[in-house]
C-alpha cells in the first residue's frame, strides 16, 4: 500500500495561517488523540497491520513520525509537500537519482563540499554532468544564456547564502530565467532555514535543507528534507525515499520534530549574536576580510535584506594567517569547538580548506577564495560577550 499524501499547506487549515513560531510548536496531527499526549509518540514499529487508517505499511515507505515532521516543515516552508530523508546528503541523492544519463546540472560554483563530491565523484559515473557558474557575477545572465541556449540543463542547483563564502544569489531572478526555459530550480536553504528565507515563494521548484543543522539545532541527529509544490516532484521524492532506502529513522524524525519547536527562539538569539560578533571581528587587524550577509560591506547586502528576514548565524572570515596558524586559531578557542556541521546551540569553528571543502579540487578552492586563512564560524546561543572575547583572544595570539 502506498502512503496517501495529504495537503500540508497552511491554506488547508481553516482560518488564517499561524505565524512560524506557532506553527513550529503546534505541529498538527500528532497521532495522540487516543491518549491526549501533548508530545507526539514515538512509533518504532518497522511494519504496520494491513489496512490501518493511516495507510502505513512499512517504515521504509512511511511512518507516523515522518508524517508529523513533514507536515510541520511543509507548513514552515509554505509548501504543499515535504519529504524527509536520513541526512542532507540523502535528500540530495533523492533529487539527483531522478535524473538520467546525459542530463546536465547547472550549479552555483560555490556549493557545499559534499554536494560537489556527490556530483563529481558519484553521479558523474552514471552520466550526470555538472556545470558551474558564478550566479553573483555581473554578467551571470549572459553566461546563463550561453550555457543554456543549445540545450537547457535538467536542473539548476543553488545555495543562498553559499557555503562557506556566504554569497547571496538572486533566487527570484534565477528562477524567472529558469522558468522561461522550463528548467526546475533547487535551492539548498540550510543556512537560512524557512524562517529567514522561503525559496519556493521566490520561484524555486525545490527547497532542500539538512535538518541536521538549524532545524534540529542540537547536534545530535542527522536528517534532510525536500519541499515542493509540484506533485510530480513529490512522487519522485517519495519513490526515492522508498526505493533507495533514504528514509530517516522514526527516532531521528521524532528528535527533529522536537528540535524544530524551538527553532524560532534559537535562531533569533543566534542571528543577534552573529551580527554582534561580525561587527567585533571586522575591526580586528588580524582579520583581512569578513563576510556576513547583513553587513554594509557584503557585496550582496541589499539583495540579502530583500530576500532574507535576518542575516543568519554564519560568519566567514579570512585571517592574516597561514594554514598552521589558522588551524591553531581554531583549536585554541574556548567556546567554539572545531568541528564539522553548523546550526546547533553551541558555537563551532571550521577550517573549510581542510574540512568541509577538502573534497573540492585545490585549484577550484583557490579560484573561489577558500584559502588557508579562511575560517567559518557557526554562531550559537551563548552570551555574545563571551563569544567575542574568546575570538578576540584567539586573534590577538595571531599577532
Amino acid at each position: 500500500m502506498t502512503r496517501p499524501d495529504v495537503d500540508q499547506s497552511p491554506a488547508s487549515e481553516s482560518g488564517p495561517a499561524p505565524g512560524p513560531a506557532t506553527a513550529a510548536i503546534h505541529q498538527g496531527e500528532t497521532y495522540s488523540a487516543e491518549t491526549g499526549a501533548v508530545t507526539a509518540p514515538l512509533f518504532l514499529s518497522s511494519t504496520f497491520a494491513h489496512g490501518n487508517p493511516g495507510g502505513f505499511d512499512y517504515t521504509r515507505s512511511g511512518n507516523p513520525n515522518f508524517r508529523i515532521l513533514e507536515g510541520v516543515l511543509a507548513g514552515l516552508e509554505g509548501a504543499r509537500h515535504a519529504t524527509v530523508f536520513g541526512s542532507g546528503v540523502s535528500a540530495m541523492t533523492a533529487v539527483l537519482s531522478s535524473l538520467r544519463q546525459g542530463d546536465r546540472v547547472l550549479c552555483e560554483e560555490n556549493l557545499y563540499g559534499c554536494t560537489v563530491r556527490l556530483l563529481e565523484q558519484v553521479f558523474a559515473r552514471f552520466g550526470v554532468e555538472a556545470e558551474w557558474l558564478d550566479f553573483t557575477a555581473v554578467d551571470w545572465p549572459e553566461r546563463f544564456s550561453a550555457l543554456t541556449a543549445a540545450a537547457p540543463p535538467a536542473l539548476i542547483w543553488l545555495e543562498s547564502p553559499t557555503n562557506p563564502l556566504l554569497k547571496v544569489i538572486d533566487l527570484a531572478a534565477v528562477s524567472a530565467r529558469a522558468r522561461a526555459i522550463g528548467v526546475p530550480v533547487l535551492v539548498d536553504n540550510t543556512f537560512a532555514t524557512p524562517l529567514l528565507q522561503q525559496p519556493l515563494a521566490l520561484g524555486a521548484t525545490l527547497s532542500l535543507a539538512s535538518t541536521t543543522k538549524y532545524v534540529n539545532g542540537h547536534s545530535d541527529v542527522l536528517g534532510g528534507v525536500v519541499c515542493s509544490n509540484d506533485p510530480a516532484w513529490q512522487e519522485r521524492l517519495r519513490f526515492a525515499q522508498k526505493a533507495l532506502g533514504l528514509q530517516p529513522s522514526a527516532f531521528d524524525s521524532w528528535l527533529i520534530s522536537r528540535g524544530v519547536k524551538t527553532l524560532s527562539l534559537r535562531l533569533e538569539r543566534q542571528c543577534a549574536n552573529a551580527a554582534a560578533v561580525a561587527e567585533a571581528l571586522a575591526a580586528h587587524p588580524a582579520v583581512a576580510a569578513l563576510r556576513y550577509p547583513f553587513r554594509a560591506d557584503h557585496p550582496q547586502q541589499a539583495l540579502a535584506r530583500r530576500q532574507m528576514r535576518q542575516g543568519g548565524a554564519m560568519i566567514t572570515a579570512t585571517l592574516r594567517a597561514g594554514e598552521d596558524q589558522a588551524y591553531g586559531f581554531c583549536k585554541g578557542l574556548r567556546y567554539f569547538t572545531m568541528a564539522e556541521s553548523l546550526g546547533g546551540v553551541e558555537s563551532l569553528v571550521c577550517h573549510p580548506a581542510t574540512m568541509t571543502h577538502a573534497a573540492v579540487r585545490p585549484e577550484v578552492r583557490r579560484r573561489l577564495g577558500i584559502d588557508a586563512g579562511l575560517v567559518r564560524l557557526s554562531i550559537g546561543a551563548e552570551d555574545s560577550a563571551d563569544l567575542i572575547a574568546d575570538l578576540q583572544r584567539g586573534l590577538d595570539r595571531l599577532g
